[in-house]
């Protein structure tokens, strides 16, 4: 009777070393898709802690929006608010205005977020309304010498806004990060401080979603920001005067008031048989209550733009003032736009002086 054969004793260790190496193996892929979703699952949670209170609504986050540190937070515009159409109509009218500014720079704004927030539009911007030379660097790629041009140009913001009163809702860190909410607020103070010729929508609010973690759970609360109020008290204009009463309290009265002025401009008007055109009845008006003529260069009889407009205007308030009337309170702009309270409070302190010229 033969032997049975005698195994290799180095088989079976042979084989549970393939066995172990095989699960190691299954075990780091599957520790791998583990940590990969714990990420995946992690921007998730971002991204729905963020969706929820908005659905059906979506918010466009950046991945790093989901990440955050303990106490961090992000903010981020309703998606709602940016189809709104006075938020649609102040961009627009923010950006003409720069372009407007700096056409003669070849420089073209289409974005605020990516065309600012690295300074050199702000930069140029600056210059061109300040009529100033800023001492920074032309072109700078790096990160920290884009914040440092930027706390250059804002430094000097600053320094002209700050006097006058104006509340500062934005820094270097939020206009780097391309936060639309801090740019409009800085694009407004710049609009109102150096008295743009545009006319910004009035009560412009949005909500803004702001994202915290707090103890390593994100949550999100709504607040609502307003970015414009009215011209005047963004102009810094709070003394009140009979006119804020007229229309507050006495509207009723307002009928009278219009009357008298309208007589009284067309009591002088109706000399040169000429009827109302923005900008120009002022000028007209106030050469004949001055009693000398008005060279007709120095403004458009026949205004073609909106531009023309507010020169001619201007143009009249210099005239007011070389007759000894203070500098009117309302701005031309608001003028050429038919504000009406602004054109009252014109006409009210021409009539105060000159209402008994014949």
């Amino acid at each position: 009777m033969s032997a049975a054969p005698v195994r290799s004793p180095t088989l079976r260790p042979h084989r549970m070393k393939k066995e172990e190496s095989f699960l190691g193996k299954l075990g780091g892929t599957l520790a791998r898709k583990k940590k990969a979703k714990e990420v995946s699952d992690l921007q998730e949670e971002g991204k729905n802690a963020i969706n929820a209170p908005m659905n059906p609504s979506t918010v466009d986050i950046h991945p790093e929006d989901t990440l955050l540190e303990e106490n961090e937070e992000r903010t981020m515009i309703d998606p709602n608010s940016k189809e709104d159409p006075k938020f649609k109509e102040l961009i627009k009218v923010l950006i003409d205005w720069i372009n407007d500014v700096l056409v003669e720079e070849r420089i073209i704004v289409k974005q605020l977020e990516e065309d600012l927030y690295d300074g050199q539009v702000l930069q140029k911007l600056l210059e061109k309304l300040a009529d100033r030379k800023l001492n920074v660097a032309e072109v700078t790629q790096s990160e920290i010498g884009q914040k440092q041009k930027l706390q250059t140009v804002l430094e000097a913001v600053h320094d002209l806004l700050r006097p006058h009163g104006w509340t500062i809702k934005w820094n270097v860190d939020s206009i780097h990060g391309k936060n639309l909410i801090s740019i409009l607020h800085l694009l407004v103070a710049l609009a109102m401080h150096f008295r743009a010729p545009i006319r910004l929508p009035e009560h412009v609010s949005v909500q803004v979603v702001v994202v915290r973690k707090r103890e390593g759970l994100l949550q999100t609360t709504h607040v609502s920001e307003e970015l414009t109020t009215t011209t005047e008290m963004m102009m810094g204009r709070f003394e009140r005067d009979a006119f804020d009463t007229l229309f507050d309290h006495a509207p009723d009265k307002l009928s009278v008031v219009k009357k008298s002025l309208i007589t009284f401009v067309n009591k002088h008007l109706n000399k040169l048989n000429l009827e109302f055109a923005d900008g120009v009845y002022l000028v007209l008006l106030m050469g004949l209550l001055e009693d000398y003529f008005v060279p007709l260069h120095n403004f458009y009889l026949t205004p073609e733009s909106f531009d023309q407009k507010v020169h001619n205007v201007s143009f009249a308030f210099e005239l007011m003032q070389d007759g000894g009337l203070k500098k009117p309170k309302a701005r031309p702009e608001d003028v050429v736009n038919l504000d009406l309270k602004s054109t009252l409070r014109v006409l009210y302190n021409l009539f105060t002086k000159y209402k008994n010229v014949e």
